[in-house]
């Protein structure tokens, strides 16, 4: 510690109306000096006496406490609060963290990095030229503005990364172009949830529910593919209330439940923290409770309410096991799978190994992978059922392995094709959904093909 004491005084404490955000109160004759070593640490001014830490990675409690450290060495009293001491010493972890090999430290160093290429984004250090959605997360490519080097990014929010370096703009635009084609768009992707909320803690300690009132959202009949997102947690406790043979387990660490069959074959896991574009849903089955994958399916978290309803009433109504090992996807099966789309008259395409089905005004469709087909070990998705301004920038998306059965692809097809739901004009009011699920068995389709082979 500085043998001088400086009359300063630094409170830190949680963020009222963010989850993980800090605050630092500062007061004292000598609070600037404060200010300007915060402000090296990533806090910024709210006010004259207020700064805030709000970071994309919500491991502000940590870096809260490291300038508490680094005050005190500089002889400037700072205090944690006891509620942001709980949050401090709190034990928890990513879902689905695609590093699982990676300790605390090493994930929080991750992280970090993925920090600094926020800050160097959103302070106008590094200029985003273009970005792309490869159908998993977003790209994108760019120049820090002094340095002049390149840069190809992959991922978002705490897992965005530094993927290529590129000598000159021109060699990474070109690099990017290939990779990713018709999929690439000028300028930055859109702001994340994640991204948003964090923008909002930084400049406001009020919630954003306690802004001033929009209007009175107006609610309107739309087709099913672009209804308002279910309420998932109603959706999950609804459908386990009402079907007796599943039951719920919560994972370790408290961030994703899920949901199993009696007979220990069918899976369904629920992100409880997934964002928009992110995969919410994860349904598995497998032909024995000890096998591998027969298929799978993901369903991102802005896929409309009716869409879910039907999905799981198909679950439940027992049709998810009518499939068997090693059998392959044939004619039949995509044409079974997708006869309600032809006979709504949407159009059909062949684009190389891609077959896809569009409504006419192309804000929806299904896509058929022929090759990832042919390939069910690999990581692609065989079946893409999406909607939005494109495939490429869809609003929503639901990925399916090679041998996901066809009467679960049919009565989806059919629901995208004649079902409706309702969307509210405000996006602050999402619909929540209007009917229960049960275990009644949905409109009869003709018996499908498909049988199943293992999925890695």
């Amino acid at each position: 510690m500085s043998d001088t004491s400086i009359d300063a005084h630094v409170r830190f404490d949680t963020h009222p109306a963010h989850s993980s955000a800090v605050t630092a109160t500062l007061d004292g004759t000598h609070h600037r000096t404060a200010q300007a070593l915060l402000a090296a640490r990533g806090f910024e001014s709210l006010d004259e006496h207020t700064m805030v830490l709000a970071r994309i990675d919500h491991e502000e409690p940590y870096w809260a406490d490291q300038a508490a450290h680094a005050l005190n060495a500089e002889g400037i009293t700072a205090e944690i609060t006891p509620r942001l001491r709980e949050a401090l010493d709190e034990e928890w972890t990513w879902a689905d963290y695609p590093m699982p090999w990676c300790t605390r430290a090493e994930i929080r160093e991750v992280s970090n990095e993925a920090q600094k290429i926020y800050d160097d984004i959103r302070h106008g250090r590094l200029i985003i030229h273009a970005h792309a959605d490869d159908g998993w997360t977003i790209a994108a490519v760019g120049t820090y503005r002094h340095s002049g080097k390149s840069v190809y990014l992959h991922g978002e929010n705490h897992l965005r990364q530094i993927a290529d370096t590129f000598d000159s703009p021109a060699q990474a635009l070109t690099a990017f172009e290939r990779a990713h084609g018709d999929a690439l768009r000028p300028g930055p992707a859109p702001m994340t949830d994640t991204e948003r909320q964090t923008a909002q803690a930084r400049t406001s300690l009020d919630s954003p529910d306690t802004a001033v009132a929009p209007p009175a959202p107006t609610v309107e009949t739309v087709p099913a593919y672009a209804a308002d997102p279910g309420d998932h947690e109603t959706l999950l406790h609804d459908f386990l209330d009402e079907n007796t043979d599943w039951e719920k387990y919560r994972t370790w660490d408290d961030n994703t439940t899920i949901a199993n069959h009696e007979s220990l074959t069918l899976r369904a896991l629920l992100d409880h923290d997934a964002e928009a574009r992110d995969t919410k849903w994860t349904i598995a089955a497998y032909e024995t409770p000890v096998s591998e994958r027969m298929w799978h399916m993901t369903i991102a978290t802005a896929t409309p309410a009716p869409i879910l309803n039907i999905l799981l009433t198909v679950i439940a109504a027992g049709d998810a096991w009518e499939t068997a090992v090693g059998s392959p996807v044939i004619e039949k099966t995509v044409t079974e799978a997708t006869r309600p789309l032809t006979d709504a008259g949407w159009t059909h395409t062949v684009d190389g190994r891609w077959l896809r089905w569009q409504t006419n005004q192309k804000d929806a469709g299904v896509q058929f992978d022929a090759f990832a087909a042919q390939t069910p070990n690999s990581a692609l998705s065989t079946w893409t059922i999406w909607a939005g301004p494109s495939i490429d920038r869809p609003a929503w998306t639901i990925h399916a392995s090679a041998y996901t059965p066809a009467s679960l692809l049919a009565h989806l097809a059919e629901e995208l094709a004649h079902g409706t739901g309702t969307r509210r004009s405000s996006p602050h009011h999402a619909a929540r959904h209007t009917s229960r699920i049960t275990a009644t068995p949905p409109p009869a389709v003709p018996p499908s093909t498909l049988t199943t082979g293992r999925r890695r």
